[in-house]
C-alpha cells in the first residue's frame, strides 16, 4: 500500500460513511415498518424527533461521498507518477483489478446519493414529511452499493504496488486495440457529433416544454438527461478530446483533467454530474406530484431541476462547441 493522506482521507471516509449508513439504514427498518404521521403515538413521536437526526446524519454522509469522487480523481490522477507506464488516471486505475470499478461504482453512487439528497430537501419542505419512507427506501437500496464501494476502493488502494508496470492512456484508449476504451475511442466521429447535438437539442426542447406545463413529461426528460450524461461521455472520447488536446489521435478522458490543460476535465464532468443529478432527482420526485402536501411545493422544485440540469448540459455543449471551433486540430476524414 502507498502512504498517502489523500488515500488515508478517502479510505477513512469510507469506512465511517458505510458505518453511518448501516446505522441509518437500521432505523430506517424501523420507519418502514413503523411510521405513521397520523398516529400520536409515543412510538411515532419518538421515531418523528430521531428521524431529523438521523436525515442530517445521512445528509453529511451523502455530502462526503459527493466530494470524495473528485478526491478519488484526484488521487488516482496524482499517483500516476509512482507507476511505470502511466501518463495519467487511466494507467493509475489499471494497475489492478479494482481501479476502474472503484470509479463506476463511485459515479453512480455520486449521482444515487444526489437523487436522495434532492428527495431528502423536497421531504423537509412539507410539514407532514410525505417521503419520510420513499426517501429511507432509497437509503436501503442505496446503502449496499456504498459498502460495496468501500471495499473495492480500499482494495484497490491496499492493492497499489510502485514495482507494477501499467499501460499508458494511448494504448488503453487506441483505435487500434482491442477493450472496451478502444471500442469507445474508435466510435465514428460524424455520427457521434449528429448523436451528441441531436441528443443535446431533445434534452432543451423537452426540458423548456417541461418548464412551462409540467405534467407528465418530466419523465422524459428524465430518461434524457440520464441518457444525455451516456452520450455526452462517449462525445468526450470519441471527439471532443481530440480538439482540446489538438491531436487525432488522443483519446484519454482522463487528461483534460491535468494542468497542462487547464484543469478542464473538472469543469466539464462536474457539469455533467449536476445535469444527470439533477434529472434523476426529478425522476424520483415525479411518482410525488400530487401528494397531499407537495401539490403546490413540488412543481417549483421540478421547474428548479429542470433548469439547473439544463444550464449544465448547455454550457457542456458550449465549451465543446468552443473547443471544436477555436481548436488548431481540423479533421478532414470521419
Amino acid at each position: 500500500m502507498i502512504l498517502d493522506p489523500s488515500i488515508l482521507a478517502l479510505m477513512l471516509g469510507s469506512i465511517l460513511v458505510s458505518l453511518m449508513l448501516l446505522y441509518a439504514s437500521c432505523f430506517g427498518i424501523q420507519i418502514l415498518r413503523n411510521w405513521d404521521i397520523s398516529s400520536g403515538s409515543e412510538l411515532q413521536l419518538a421515531l418523528e424527533r430521531k428521524t431529523y437526526l438521523i436525515s442530517t446524519l445521512i445528509s453529511y454522509a451523502f455530502g462526503f461521498q459527493l466530494l470524495s469522487l473528485f478526491l478519488f480523481i484526484y488521487t488516482a490522477d496524482d499517483l500516476c507518477r509512482l507507476f511505470v507506464g502511466a501518463m495519467c488516471e487511466a494507467g493509475t486505475l489499471m494497475v489492478n483489478n479494482y481501479g476502474y470499478p472503484a470509479l463506476i461504482l463511485k459515479i453512480f453512487n455520486f449521482i444515487a446519493s444526489g437523487a436522495w439528497l434532492i428527495l431528502n430537501y423536497t421531504d423537509n419542505r412539507a410539514q407532514d414529511y410525505p417521503l419520510t419512507r420513499a426517501k429511507y427506501w432509497l437509503l436501503l437500496i442505496i446503502a449496499p452499493f456504498i459498502l460495496y464501494e468501500a471495499i473495492v476502493q480500499c482494495m484497490y488502494f491496499l492493492e497499489l504496488h510502485p514495482n507494477v508496470i501499467t499501460s499508458c492512456c494511448g494504448a488503453l484508449f487506441s483505435t487500434e486495440e482491442n477493450g472496451l476504451g478502444s471500442g469507445l475511442a474508435s466510435f465514428p466521429i460524424m455520427p457521434m457529433k449528429i448523436i451528441f447535438y441531436s441528443a443535446l437539442s431533445a434534452l432543451i426542447a423537452n426540458g423548456i416544454y417541461f418548464y412551462r406545463a409540467g405534467g407528465k413529461s418530466g419523465y422524459l426528460f428524465f430518461f434524457l438527461g440520464a441518457g444525455m450524461f451516456i452520450v455526452s461521455v462517449e462525445a468526450l472520447i470519441s471527439f471532443i478530446s481530440l480538439y482540446i488536446y489538438e491531436l487525432p489521435t488522443h483519446h484519454c478522458p482522463f487528461c483534460i483533467l491535468q494542468g497542462e490543460y487547464g484543469h478542464i476535465g473538472y469543469l466539464l464532468y462536474g457539469l455533467l454530474l449536476v445535469g444527470s443529478v439533477s434529472a434523476v432527482g426529478i425522476g424520483a420526485l415525479m411518482p410525488f406530484r400530487k401528494k397531499g402536501s407537495l401539490e403546490n411545493i413540488l412543481p417549483g422544485i421540478l421547474r428548479k431541476l429542470t433548469l439547473i440540469s439544463m444550464i449544465a448540459y448547455v454550457i457542456f455543449g458550449i465549451i465543446a462547441t468552443w473547443q471544436i471551433i477555436f481548436s488548431n486540430l481540423r479533421l478532414e476524414s470521419y
